[in-house]
């Protein structure tokens, strides 16, 4: 079959699976396939697959029917600019955590006096966090912490890919544990925050496919952040800042936790929802 056909076949394949954005999962499938971009699968239509690619491509539209994400069949996600490994070890990147980044350079840009930030970025996955604010801040020391060998290992590849593995100080560790008080200007956290009693509401391919102890902390969804906060206070030099990624569900038991810290502030995605609380250190 030529490229054009199979990729009308595999855009009805994906529909009647009722998978999400059937077309953009079919092209994405079909470039990772054939190693080419979008204006190739375009640009030459009458292009035949060879038995090879076409049994590949077929292989790849099952894993993504049965809800497997696409990132985890291709191995990739870009974030930030950048391109990065990923396996079901590690939490999908995902732009609400862009967020995240944007705080913590609005936080640096708002310093009273030039500074190089000390920065921790706490269960790391990827690295997606950490490595994105190297980007950014070439000059800074930033540390990254992973409960997880497996993701800390991601994370590692990811930081040689990328080229900044001699930016980066990796700690497989539980949250803070072990790293030193009060040296650190930045705390930073994409943590779990989905409460157990939400689980319905989340993705199924999330659900069955993505890291578990990455997506739910517990009944509420607040326990992680409740356990990060008092050992990012010890942590943090005075005045230093913590920002977490949150979800609206839980962004009023976060204010309440930080009742204690300064100029703490709720920061809304594109949706209009919560996803951003920082605060700095008394």
């Amino acid at each position: 079959m030529c490229l054009g056909e199979v990729l009308n076949a595999a855009i009805r394949q994906l529909t009647d699976q009722a998978v999400p954005s059937p077309r953009l999962n079919a092209e994405l499938l079909l470039m990772f396939t054939l190693g080419c971009d979008r204006a190739y699968l375009y640009g030459h239509p009458e292009r035949e697959l060879s038995a090879y690619e076409q049994s590949q491509y077929e292989h790849a539209l099952a894993q993504r029917s049965r809800g497997i994400p696409a990132q985890y069949i291709t191995g990739h996600q870009e974030f930030w600019g950048m391109d990065f490994i990923v396996s079901p070890a590690v939490l999908i990147p995902r732009p609400e955590t862009e967020h995240v980044i944007e705080t913590v350079l609005a936080c640096v840009a708002r310093a009273s006096s030039p500074v190089i930030p000390r920065i921790v970025d706490v269960g790391t996955g990827s690295g997606c966090i950490a490595l994105a604010l190297a980007k950014e801040l070439a000059e800074s020391e930033i540390h990254a912490t992973e409960i997880s060998f497996a993701a800390l290992e991601i994370a590692r590849a990811n930081a040689a890919r990328l080229q900044f593995e001699k930016c980066i100080h990796f700690h497989e560790t539980d949250l803070l544990a072990g790293l030193e008080k009060e040296s650190f200007d930045f705390v930073v956290s994409n943590p779990p925050y989905v409460g157990e009693s939400e689980e319905d509401q989340v993705q199924l391919e999330v659900r069955k496919f993505e890291p578990r102890n990455a997506v739910f902390a517990g009944p509420t969804g607040a326990e992680v952040i409740e356990r990060l906060i008092p050992q990012a206070q010890s942590v943090l030099k005075p005045g230093g800042w913590l920002v977490l990624e949150i979800s609206g569900t839980i962004a009023g038991p976060v204010q309440k936790l930080l009742a204690a810290w300064n100029n703490v502030q709720i920061t809304n995605d594109l949706q209009g929802i919560a996803r951003v609380a920082s605060a700095n250190k008394p």
